[in-house]
């Protein structure tokens, strides 16, 4: 008694989602996904991209992502990059691997353009402006 149990859901779908709520947790940017499961030879079966506003923010996101993973669904992250100058952060689930950048970084890399053939899902902001509904 008194232990957690802390997997509650498997599976790559229920990664995807533990990914988008630590974003969402500190308010990340243009969040979206890229189904790569029809690509083939695709290094993974999804990429999470999104964007803050710093460099702070930046880590924050990578920090609650992983932190979100592992309390939801007790996975760890197999390798990050990137977080020594958090301008773009590479965190590598292995199914999933999320890419977090700061604005600028990601106007230039455009990595959902270089997957154009990917379906890609937006997932809407969860900051709201005071009195605004959904």
């Amino acid at each position: 008694m008194g232990k957690r149990k802390v997997k509650v859901e498997t599976g790559t779908e229920a990664l995807l989602a533990s990914i988008v709520e630590g974003i969402h947790r500190k308010k990340g940017k243009e969040v979206v996904s890229l189904d790569l499961t029809k690509i083939e030879n695709a290094v993974c079966k999804y990429f999470v991209v999104c964007h803050g506003e710093s460099n702070t923010q930046v880590d924050a996101l990578a920090d609650s992502v992983m932190d979100t993973v592992l309390e939801t669904i007790g996975e760890k992250v197999w390798h990050k990059e990137g977080k020594s100058t958090a301008t773009w952060i590479l965190l590598d689930y292995a199914d999933v691997v999320v890419h977090i950048f700061q604005k600028s970084y990601r106007d230039f890399y455009k990595i959902e353009d270089l997957w154009a053939d990917a379906k890609l899902t937006k997932y809407e902001d969860v900051v709201k402006s005071k009195g605004e509904t959904k």
